[in-house]
């Protein structure tokens, strides 16, 4: 299992369940994606987190790659440009652990 953090300073009155929504629109099925978590830092709205989780790191380099997403990567570049204030930090995470009570 491999997962990715992206933080990234948010516009002032960013809705980011709204813009998870339309990321949900051009996900395609088999993508190795598991589960994507968009936070919103409480003490700082101005600061945004998507927690990616994916089967393998290999299938989600695929997926960035995958020619089927290119009419999703012009909408997501769209609206990226829209709502957030400066570029965004990718962290790769190896998951050396998982526990769900």
């Amino acid at each position: 299992m491999w997962a990715q953090l992206i933080t990234a300073p948010l516009r002032p009155g960013t809705d980011l369940a709204a813009a998870a929504d339309v990321l949900k629109t051009f996900e395609q099925p088999g993508s190795g994606l598991i589960r994507e978590i968009f936070m919103q830092d409480q003490k700082n709205p101005n600061v945004g987190y998507v927690l990616t989780l994916f089967e393998s790191e290999e299938q989600a380099r695929e997926r960035e790659q995958n020619p089927a997403r290119s009419e999703g990567h012009h909408a997501m570049g769209e609206l990226m440009s829209k709502i957030l204030a400066g570029p965004p930090e990718f962290i790769d995470l190896t998951v050396v652990a998982e526990w769900t009570p």
